[in-house]
C-alpha cells in the first residue's frame, strides 16, 4: 500500500525531550554566550521564549516563517531536505538541537567537527517539560513561566468525554496509540482513545494501521480527523464503513490541524489544540 506523501511530515517529531547529549551551560569556561541552532520548530520556539538572544539559526518552517519573533534569523534547512552543514558551522553554534531519526546524520557530523549537539524525541507532555527544563538550564533561564503555561493548558481538560478515535491518513488508516504525542495528549485530557492499547504494524512508531473491520469494531462515539492538506475528511466520507459509525451518526466528527495534536509544532499550536480539545465535548 502506498503511503500518503505527507505522512512523513505529519509524523515528524518537531521537538523533543529524550536527550542524547548533555546541555551546554552558558556559564561554562568554554562559552561566554549561547549561540543555539535548532533544527526543529518547537525547540526553536522554546529557546526563543526562554532567551530571545540565544537563537542564531532555525529550520525553514511555516510556523516560524509567519512569526515576527524569528524574522531575520537564517533558515538552515527547508522541508525534508538535509540541513545545510556548512551554514550551521559558519554560525559558530554552541549547541545544535535536532530530532532523533531525522537529524542523526547531521548531528553526528557536527559532533565529529566538535560542535555540541542535543538529540531529542517527544512522545508525551512529560517529555515536553523535561526538554523545557533542559533548555532553560542551558541558557540559564527560569522554566517556570513555560511550565505554568503547560499546566494552564492541561487545566482545560474536560471531566468526561466520548470514546474517541484519531485518524491521520486513509491509505492506510493510521491512528495514534498511547505511546505517541497525540495519544498522550488525549490521555492528559481525559479523552478515551479507543486505539490507546492497540498494537500492530506501522511504519511510524506510536501509530497503528487499522483495518476497516477494526474501526467498526471499536465504533468510536467521536472521530478526530487530522487535516494535513489532503482533504482527509472528504476522502473518509467515501469509505463504506463511514456511515456505520456512532461518531458519524451522532455528528461527532471534528477536524484538527496536525500541528499541535500530531506534531507539537509550536507553543501556540499546542495551546490552540488544548482550547479545541477542552471545548470538544461540552
Amino acid at each position: 500500500m502506498k503511503l500518503p506523501l505527507l505522512l512523513p511530515l505529519i509524523l515528524l517529531p518537531l521537538a523533543a525531550c529524550s536527550s542524547q547529549a548533555d546541555p551546554v551551560r552558558a556559564g561554562s569556561a568554554e562559552a561566554t554566550e549561547n549561540r543555539i541552532v535548532s533544527l526543529t520548530s518547537l525547540s526553536a520556539d522554546l529557546v526563543q521564549t526562554l532567551d530571545d538572544d540565544a537563537l542564531v539559526g532555525i529550520p525553514g518552517n511555516a510556523l516560524l516563517r509567519d512569526d515576527a519573533r524569528f524574522e531575520g534569523l537564517p533558515a538552515v534547512s527547508e522541508g525534508r531536505t538535509e540541513p545545510d552543514l556548512e551554514q550551521i558551522v559558519a554560525l559558530e553554534p554552541t549547541l545544535v538541537i535536532g530530532a532523533a531519526g531525522f537529524h542523526d546524520r547531521t548531528l553526528q557530523r557536527l559532533e565529529e567537527l566538535g560542535t555540541p549537539t542535543l538529540t531529542t524525541e517527544v512522545n508525551s507532555w512529560a517529555d515536553l517539560r523535561a526538554l523545557t527544563e533542559s533548555l532553560a538550564a542551558t541558557v540559564e533561564a527560569n522554566p517556570k513561566p513555560l511550565l505554568d503555561r503547560y499546566n494552564a493548558c492541561l487545566a482545560e481538560a474536560p471531566d468526561t468525554s466520548l470514546t474517541t478515535l484519531v485518524l491521520v491518513s486513509r491509505q492506510p488508516l493510521l491512528a495514534p496509540n498511547k505511546t505517541s504525542w497525540a495519544g498522550d495528549f488525549l490521555a492528559q485530557f481525559n479523552i478515551e482513545n479507543v486505539a490507546a492499547d492497540l498494537q500492530g504494524e506501522s511504519p511510524f512508531e506510536g501509530y497503528i494501521t487499522l483495518p476497516e473491520e477494526k474501526v467498526l469494531d471499536t465504533n468510536p462515539e467521536a472521530l478526530l480527523i487530522v487535516d494535513a492538506g489532503e482533504d482527509l475528511l472528504n476522502q473518509l466520507k467515501g469509505e463504506p464503513f463511514w456511515s456505520q459509525l456512532k461518531a458519524t451518526q451522532q455528528n461527532q466528527v471534528h477536524s484538527f490541524d496536525y500541528f499541535g495534536l500530531v506534531n507539537p509544532g509550536s507553543l501556540a499550536s499546542i495551546e490552540q489544540t488544548c482550547h479545541q480539545l477542552g471545548n470538544l465535548f461540552e
